[in-house]
């Protein structure tokens, strides 16, 4: 199927309606030509009410571990965001819900054969990670400190919620040693697009 096409029933879709506590509003951001991959887990919220992705506390953190402006971020050539579950799934009593598991298997695998220009994918929090990762019983603190493992291509990182500011205390490592490789390697691939980018016509 056509990307447009695709996307179209995709943002049109209703497959956990009944399940959901506001109307269904697939919240994601895709382009064929995207070279980094965010996997997430559900918008919150803030980003179903304003249909922009990690438009909350989470989003600004995030953008701050990358190392890349609020332009790139949004930008859908340069960065696609696919969460697990496109819709925001409620609220618990700590927190939003899990994603709900219709999306992945009926959307995902049809919205990753066309980004075929991927250079790395970003594997945030739990739900993500276990989709992404075969390590049974392996928990976030764990395989995030293992991210060498499947460096350069896949890299698990903790949710940036406010709600980890106590886990970001206890592995002062995380900032220290991951996030300075990831930025090089971020800004690394951005520079590389921008170098195979076609120069402007001359009129």
């Amino acid at each position: 199927m056509p990307f447009s096409s695709l996307l179209v029933e995709v943002l049109a879709c209703t497959a956990c309606k009944a399940h959901l506590p506001l109307d269904p509003r697939p919240i994601l951001q895709l382009d064929p030509e995207a070279s980094i991959l965010i996997a997430g887990q559900a918008p919150g919220r803030r980003a179903h009410n304003s249909r922009i992705p990690f438009n909350d506390a989470s989003g600004n953190r995030l953008r701050e571990w990358l190392g890349i402006t609020y332009e790139t971020f949004y930008d859908p050539k340069q960065i696609a965001i696919l969460p697990m579950g496109f819709c925001f799934p409620g609220s618990g009593q700590s927190g939003d819900l899990p994603p709900r598991p219709e999306c992945a298997p009926i959307w995902r695998t049809a919205l990753l054969r066309h980004l075929r220009h991927l250079k790395v994918t970003l594997v945030l929090g739990q739900y993500a990670q276990t989709y992404y990762f075969n390590e049974a019983n392996l928990s976030v603190t764990n395989r995030v400190k293992a991210w060498r493992t499947h460096w350069p291509h896949i890299i698990p990182l903790p949710h940036p919620s406010p709600r980890n500011n106590l886990w970001l205390r206890r592995n002062p490592w995380f900032e220290a040693d991951v996030l300075p490789a990831l930025q090089v390697h971020l800004s690394n691939i951005l520079a590389q697009r921008l170098l195979q980018k076609p120069p402007p016509k001359v009129i």
